[in-house]
């Protein structure tokens, strides 16, 4: 191991959320090697979330869905790491070809979970992520700490840039909503069955907000999503937002946000790292997947979660209809928002 490296790689190839609850790590970093040239590999669609982080100097894209797909484009990519002589490789989540990729690039020290190719890695980290025992960002940390690196910063961080602000103020304004107008948004998508809410409560929810409050009512998703929100963005007075925002114009529009009401997923995680309130609905009973490890993180944060009574829970195999998301009402949730909102 070298003991004070010129050039560090982080490596994240994974989802939105992740790559946020990752940051804490740049930042670290950052404290205990102030002239260390640190870049981030990631994918396509999160280096949005990097290329504005103020303790990064550069940003590597891998395309492992993409152009890095096959063996032979992979190892390729290997090499062209290798050029680029990093001392050390931090592999925050397990993959196969992320730990033969770094193996290959020849970058001397490479630590990261004991799992899926664990055994390409130089120092080995014991994989019991999957009992949920710590938040995910602890997990992320845990790489440092084994590394006899102390903890500093526990914050994470997302860019909020000015054009971002202004296409978002510009999106606002052409949706009749003014600079000093309240809203909510809610993200009714997910990565998965297991983990969306019926469209039918997030209905529900809305109209029981328009009984009580005065606020307007946006609704997000991904282009790719969008069908998830249908009968939704149907209802009175909810501005369809679908598809319409890039990752950094969706961090612009949170921090404008008085709210998010979403599901487990990637904006939980930019409304808290911006400190706007979040309520975020959890299914599933799998210890790695439930909010100890994947909760919105912050003062303003909250989230629902019930156990249904399972004795294993089969996660988007479910047998009992997500019975644990459609036990989670929509009068409760309502009667969160009340509590922040009407104060």
């Amino acid at each position: 191991m070298v003991k004070n490296p010129k050039k560090i790689l982080i490596i994240r190839t994974d989802r939105i959320g992740d790559v946020v609850l990752s940051t804490p790590v740049i930042q670290n970093l950052r404290e205990h090697f102030k002239s260390a040239h640190i870049a981030f590999m990631c994918l396509p669609y999160t280096r949005e979330i990097l290329e504005g982080n103020p303790y990064l100097d550069e940003v590597i894209v891998y395309d492992k869905y993409g152009i890095h797909k096959n063996l032979f484009s992979s190892i390729k990519f290997s090499f062209y790491l290798r050029r680029k002589k990093f001392d050390w490789a931090i592999i925050l989540h397990p993959t196969t070809r992320v730990n033969m990729v770094t193996f290959l690039a020849g970058i001397p020290f490479r630590i990261g979970w004991d799992k899926k190719g664990g055994f390409l890695l130089s120092k080995k980290i014991f994989h019991n992520k999957q009992e949920g025992k710590k938040h995910e960002l602890d997990y992320t940390l845990d790489v440092l700490r084994e590394m006899d690196l102390s903890i500093i910063f526990k914050e994470t961080y997302f860019p909020v840039i000015q054009k971002s602000e202004e296409v978002v103020k510009n999106l606002l304004k052409s949706q009749g909503i003014n600079e000093n107008d309240k809203f909510i948004v809610i993200n009714p998508s997910a990565s998965c069955p297991s983990k969306r809410w019926p469209q039918k409560n997030f209905i529900k929810l809305i109209g029981l907000l328009r009984d009580r409050i005065n606020i307007k009512i946006l609704v997000i998703t991904s282009k790719a999503e969008k069908e998830l929100a249908q009968e939704i963005v149907g209802q009175k007075g909810v501005i369809d937002l679908r598809g319409k925002v890039s990752i950094l114009e969706l961090g612009a529009l949170l921090k404008r946000s008085n709210l998010l009401i979403s599901n487990d997923s990637g904006p939980v995680h930019i409304a808290a790292s911006l400190n706007t309130p979040v309520i975020a609905i959890f299914g599933r009973k799998n210890p790695g997947l439930s909010p100890k490890r994947w909760k919105p993180l912050g003062e303003n944060s909250f989230y629902f979660h019930k156990d249904a009574g399972c004795k294993i829970c089969l996660a988007h195999n479910c047998k009992k209809h997500f019975f644990c998301l459609n036990i989670i009402t929509p009068l409760e949730v309502a009667e969160k928002v009340f509590s922040l909102l009407l104060k």
